[in-house]
């Protein structure tokens, strides 16, 4: 039975821009991407902790340094610009996977810009998490 698992999040990002007119997806700083170990086109929910919505959607890869976090298509009506949300993708494991399992948990600044990568186990518990 396969068992699904955080594998990587982006903390508490600030959206930059909202864009209704954009084909869907959420554009995220490359950098920030590769943190995560998040690939373009990629599954990803995202939960708006200003206003409390959830969206599923890809994200895609915004110029490297930049600080971007872009709704874009109708999941732009979900979020306004200046709110915090987390971007976080999910993998399946088996049992006998679990105990190896290590997610990324990227920490950012006020402007999008990489603080922190932790590493967090299914038996660690999180502090201060949201």
């Amino acid at each position: 039975m396969l068992r699904p698992f955080l594998r990587g999040k982006i903390q508490r990002a600030r959206v930059t821009g909202c864009d209704v007119s954009n084909v869907g997806s959420v554009s995220v700083d490359r950098d920030l991407l590769e943190a995560c170990d998040l690939l373009s086109l990629e599954r990803v929910d995202v939960y708006n902790i200003t206003r409390g919505t959830r969206f599923t959607t890809c994200c895609v890869p915004a110029p490297p340094g930049s600080g971007e976090v872009a709704i874009n298509g109708a999941a732009a009506h979900l979020a306004k610009v200046g709110d915090f949300v987390m971007i976080a993708a999910y993998c399946q494991l088996d049992r006998e996977d679990v105990p190896r399992h290590r997610a990324r948990v990227v920490l950012v600044d006020e402007g999008n810009r990489l603080t922190e990568v932790r590493e967090q186990t299914p038996f660690d518990l999180p502090e201060n998490e949201s």
